[in-house]
């Protein structure tokens, strides 16, 4: 059989749930334990010498027929679901970096992420050096002898410059670094990150992934090698691991996720274009607009502009709260990949991990303001944000 379009295995993928009732939908294992047949069955499992479940911390049904999907979805061998989004991140640096160890990453992050590295990995001895990872230069001139790693996210939340994997892939693999990026804003749709080189993959699945706001979870994919480093030690041992309900409610979410992502670029597109052209916008961040340097990238590394814009309006910081609390379709709250219109403040909400001079390092301005456009009609999210700028 050849091989299948992304659309059908995000219906169907890897499906290994026999319901002995023949139901369509694969079954919910909402259990913490499994039983064994015998105290040698029970020995055999936790050796690794007979295959099976043990207890749903170290694997369950539900949870690997997700696990299977991503890492078909994003070409990989294997992958790990973990509780959250940062669990994913977590679980993708501490699994392979130690005291002594030198992590190279992007100067512009989510928060949570620029928190970990920035604040949390030095207290155990783990060096960050946050670099411009749209210089090549500013890369290799971060090398150090004990590098480890590099982790990136593109597009970048929440500026949205957009890195080239090729040239990061290959640098990786110049200086025998493990490649890390964060493809949470492009989803395995519009972006495989693997197929330049980059060896490990991460979501927060709470986003496009699910794409109901009614969970908090993460994907990690890789190399069987990695994936199971990863399941062994760090999911196993500190326990950000998925709960088997979450992982249940994200593979229904996969069934649309094809439709969610071309309706949330085609709105994203409408959205972008008239916020450029609005008297009222001093700069609109969205690879979509040819006059954003990311647009290059379009059509090779990413089959679409994604549905997150940033931008910023013509005035003051008070401009920019009064413009974000005029709207009323918009919905002001964190995250993206909802139905709902998302609006929020980068530099006081999910960025507030930064200090000033770190957000003007990493090209988040006091003003910026990100939207994640939903599944309303675009001419309704249009008119909100057209209606809160007459406000202001």
């Amino acid at each position: 059989m050849k091989k299948l379009h992304d659309y059908t295995n995000c219906i169907h993928g890897p499906h290994h749930a026999n319901d002995p009732h023949g139901a369509l939908t694969a079954p919910l294992y909402q259990t913490s334990t499994f039983k064994f047949e015998s105290t040698a069955q029970g020995a055999a499992r936790f050796a690794g010498e007979e295959a099976g479940y043990i207890y749903t911390r170290l694997g369950n049904p539900t949870t690997r027929e997700l696990e299977e999907k991503l890492a078909q979805l994003e070409e990989m061998e294997d992958a790990a679901a973990t509780a959250t989004g940062m669990g994913a991140v977590s679980a993708s640096v501490l699994s392979f970096l130690q005291h002594g160890d030198h992590l190279i990453a992007s100067s512009a992050l989510y928060g949570c992420s620029f928190a970990l590295f920035a604040h949390m990995l030095p207290k155990f001895g783990i060096e960050v050096s946050f670099v411009d990872m749209t210089d090549e230069a500013a890369l290799a001139n971060a090398i150090q002898p004990n590098s480890k790693m590099l982790f990136a996210e593109t597009p970048i939340n929440p500026n949205m410059t957009v890195l080239d994997l090729a040239m990061l892939g290959q640098f990786a693999k110049r200086h025998n670094l493990i490649s890390v990026v964060d493809n949470t804003f492009m989803t395995p749709l519009l972006q495989k990150p693997n197929r330049y080189g980059i060896d490990i993959v991460i979501h927060s699945a709470t986003k496009y992934l699910n794409g109901h706001g009614d969970v908090v979870a993460g994907i990690v994919c890789g190399s069987k090698e990695h994936i199971e480093t990863i399941k062994l030690t760090v999911l196993k041992d500190i326990g950000a691991t998925i709960s088997p309900h979450d992982a249940w409610l994200i593979n229904r979410g996969l069934k649309t996720l094809h439709v969610r992502i071309e309706r949330h670029c085609q709105s994203a597109q409408k959205v972008a274009e008239f916020l450029e052209d609005h008297a009222k916008v001093e700069r609109v961040y969205y690879p979509g607009l040819a006059s954003h340097p990311g647009h290059k990238y379009l059509g090779e590394q990413m089959k679409g502009a994604g549905g997150v814009i940033a931008f910023e309006i013509k005035g003051t910081l008070a401009d920019g709260e009064a413009f974000i609390n005029a709207t009323s379709l918009c919905t002001l709250a964190v995250s993206l990949g909802d139905p709902e219109t998302l609006i929020q403040h980068p530099a006081s909400m999910t960025h507030s991990p930064y200090t000033q001079e770190e957000r003007l390092a990493a090209g988040i301005s006091d003003g910026l303001i990100r939207i994640s456009v939903g599944l309303e009609a675009v001419e309704d999210i249009i008119l909100d944000l057209k209606s809160a700028f007459d406000r202001i």
